[in-house]
This record gives C-alpha cells, structure tokens and sequence, in this order.
C-alpha cells in the first residue's frame, strides 16, 4: 500500500512538469493583452545619389606632402600637385665652434618618398623658392592655397632639378638594399649654408626652437615652395622634407678634421601645405549614370535618405545602406586605388567644420565603411539612429534644408594602441571609385521595424 500510494504520487507530480514544461514557451504570450503582441516588418526604399564636387579644397590637415603630376588612365582626369614646407628647429641645435672657415661645404634638400602612384621613371622638373611670408602652425590651410601669397614668383629660385622617383643616378644593387630610402635630392648654394652657419655663431638664440628660427631672417627659415613645373605620369607621397648644412670641423677628441651636418626638419610641429588642382572632373560630374568618389579632394557622393517615409512611431532596429562599386573598365598597371575607408556624414555637419572641429564618427550622425574587395561594396550596417533623429526632425518642425542628406567622404585614420579612433582626416592618397547609383540605378536602404499591436 506504502509503495503504491508513492507510485501514484510520483505519476502526478511528473504529469505536471510535463504540462509546465509544454506551456512555458507561451507563457509570457499568454500573460500579454493581445493588443501589446510585438510584431516586425521589412521594408526597402530608395536613396537618391549623386556626385558632390569640392574641386580643389578640403581641409589639408595631413603629416604628407604631395609632389607630381597624375593622369588617371580610367577617368582620364588629372591631379596635379605641389607643396609649401616650412622647417622646425630643435631645442639644443648646435653647430661645433671649430667649423673651418665658419663654411658650408655642403648644402642640400632630402625629399623622402613613402610611396608613389604612376610611373617611376617619368621625368619631372621642380624649383624651389623661399617663402616671404611665415604660414601660422595654428591657421587651417586648404588644398586650394595660393602659394603667390607667400612667395613672390618674380623672384628667381634658389635652385631648381630634373628627377625621376626612382633614382637613377645610384646603382640597382644600392637602389633595392633595405638601408637605402627612396628621396629626391636638391643641391642649394652653399653661400646659403655658410650663412646660416655664421649667424648660428653669432646669434645662437635664433636657433632656440622653431618660433625664433623662423623671425630669424636665415635663409629658408620661413619655409619654402616647391613648385612643379613640367612632367605628368606619377605622384609621389612625401612623408619627410629635410634640410642638411654639411661642414668640416676640427674635432677634439679624434684630433683631426671631420666632416659633419646640421639638419631642420618638416614635422608635424610646423605647416606644411600641399596644393591641389584637379583637373577634368566636369565629365564624372556629368555622369548621372553613377555616382564617384574621387581623392584628393576632387569629388564625394551625396545621399538623400528617405526618412520622410519613416513611420517614427515605429522602433526602428536596423537600417543598411549599401553602397556598390562598379569594376574598372580599363586594364592599366597605373590605375587609381579604390578608397579603403569612407565617412558618413551629414552635410550640413561637413559643411559647419566637422574636419576642422577635429570631430570624428560617433555612431549617432556620423558613420564608417570599409571596402569589402570580396563583395565589392561599402556597407553602413546600422544607421537606424540617424534616420530616426532625422525623421523626428522632419516631424516636429526643427528639419533644415539639408536635414536628409550625407556625405560619402574618403577618409583615413588615426588609432590609439587600444586601437580606437582618435582622429579622422581627408583621404589625399589617389583613390577613385565608380559607385551604382545616380539617375540609373537607386541604392536601397534596408528597415527593419518593431512595433507594438
């Protein structure tokens, strides 16, 4: 009776997990008013694009300069560039006091090429002029600059040079040796050396740090132009300028004569301005059949969401734009890189100083893309909190006129070594993608929608 009575007990209490465990799926729902039931929709749109030209200027906040002449063999537009560099003076700058004859016997410029675009071997002619007027480190400068506004183009040229990017004045074998930097030599007259050299033994506080360096009245303390006068086929990326005084000295601990140099530098703690000119442009401009993003400078894409068609009294859990790019159409060894990076911004933040308020993406009205070579697109996997605020925007009255319209811009950036973003600035490496969109072909935004019945 005893063993019974448990079995039967046991039965019942296994009945009811069995029942509990069936109907706990639908347990919330069946706690849920009917009217509250969550339910989802999918919806696609069209986005309007088009090519947003802003020729020749953007903001020229780069650690590069930029020198040549470029065709590209796609588009056949053109980029040509220039730079003006000015020279930082470290602190504890030092020329020894035995310099025989208080002489130069050397005085160069080293330009060092990071990288290049084109053809290595194509013949280019510079001159080099000396600035007259200091560019402000704390001013912004754009790729449109006029260098007539800081050096006088009647004046002559303290030195002018033909050159090719691959320099073929040394041999192959030091040409490819890891010790060897790709640069472009410019030999300046050494009379400009030896003064330099004489002030410094003179007025050693000229040389102090770089403010003192520039009122100093040296030759090439306020900087200098470098100015493109012939050539086309290449452009090389520039990442640092220097300027070298060689001399012999007695030196006292070897007790003999030596030869040794003194050197100012481009850096970061001083301006140095690339100009742009872009040139042929109007053709891509034209184009209706797709949209383009072109650097440096050059030309953006322009998108104009539809969030006037967005129910803002819906959740909206995800909206994707995707951007597609079109394969090149002509074969070229030399053709045109595709942009790697993109921002998403809205236009009328580009225009009040997103770039020169030093802003950068916040994942609310600003957003990055990177090129997926496998799919051949850009995506914006989320932008849902954009098209929401833009929406409400529309709504209740505060919308501008360009209250639904973004940016797509080249960019590079800048890490931490955590690896987050600490700065963004305009892509000025040679870049140009064909994107589909324009008249012929929408680019769809993805929606998906929660609400409550």
């Amino acid at each position: 009776m005893f063993k019974l009575t448990h079995l039967f007990v046991g039965m019942v209490i296994l009945l009811v997990l069995v029942s509990c465990d069936e109907s706990t799926s639908t347990l919330g729902v069946d706690m849920m008013p009917a009217p509250d039931l969550v339910t989802k929709n999918y919806k696609i749109y069209d986005v309007t694009t088009e090519s947003y030209a802003v020729g020749d200027s953007v903001l020229a906040r780069t650690t590069k300069s930029y020198l040549g002449r470029f065709t590209d063999p796609e588009t056949n537009t053109t980029v040509m560039s220039d730079f003006m560099a000015q020279f930082h003076s470290d602190e504890g700058f030092s020329i020894p006091s035995t310099v025989r004859n208080d002489s130069c016997t050397r005085f160069d410029l080293r330009l060092f090429i990071d990288d290049f675009v084109g053809d290595s071997l194509q013949r280019f002619k510079i001159s080099v002029y000396e600035l007259d007027k200091t560019l402000d480190p704390n001013a912004d400068y754009y790729t449109d600059i006029d260098p007539t506004d800081y050096y006088d183009p009647n004046s002559e040229p303290i030195a002018t040079k033909w050159f090719t990017l691959s320099d073929r004045t040394i041999e192959d074998a030091d040409r490819w040796s890891s010790s060897y930097t790709n640069n472009i030599r410019i030999s300046l007259p050494n009379s400009l050396g030896t003064r330099i050299i004489r002030d410094y033994k003179e007025h050693p506080e000229h040389f102090a740090n770089t403010s003192t360096w520039q009122k100093s009245g040296n030759p090439c303390s306020k900087g200098l132009y470098f100015k493109l006068e012939y050539g086309d086929g290449a452009m090389a990326y520039i990442d640092l300028v220097q300027l070298n005084i060689f001399f012999r000295y007695y030196d006292d601990y070897i007790n003999r004569d030596t030869i040794s140099m003194a050197s100012f530098a481009a850096t970061d703690a001083v301006v140095q301005a690339s100009h742009f000119k872009n040139y042929n442009l109007e053709k891509l401009l034209a184009d209706k059949s797709a949209t383009y993003l072109k650097s440096p400078a050059g030309i953006f894409t322009l998108a104009t969401l539809p969030a006037d068609q967005i129910d803002v009294n819906d959740t909206i859990n995800s909206a994707k734009l995707t951007l597609t790019r079109y394969n090149d159409v002509v074969d070229s060894p030399f053709k045109l890189n595709i942009p790697q990076t993109v921002l998403m911004v809205r236009l009328d933040d580009y225009l009040n100083g997103f770039f020169e308020n030093y802003q950068i993406n916040d994942g609310k009205e600003s957003y990055l893309a990177t090129f997926n070579s496998s799919t051949n697109t850009y995506q914006f996997s989320n932008i849902a909190r954009l098209v929401t605020r833009m929406a409400k925007e529309k709504k209740n009255g505060t919308a501008t006129e360009n209250w639904n319209k973004v940016l797509i811009i080249p960019v590079e950036s800048t890490k931490d070594s955590s690896g987050n973003i600490v700065k963004l600035n305009h892509d000025f490496s040679m870049n140009c993608a064909r994107l589909v969109g324009g008249e012929s072909d929408k680019v769809k935004l993805e929606v998906i929608y929660s609400n409550f019945k």
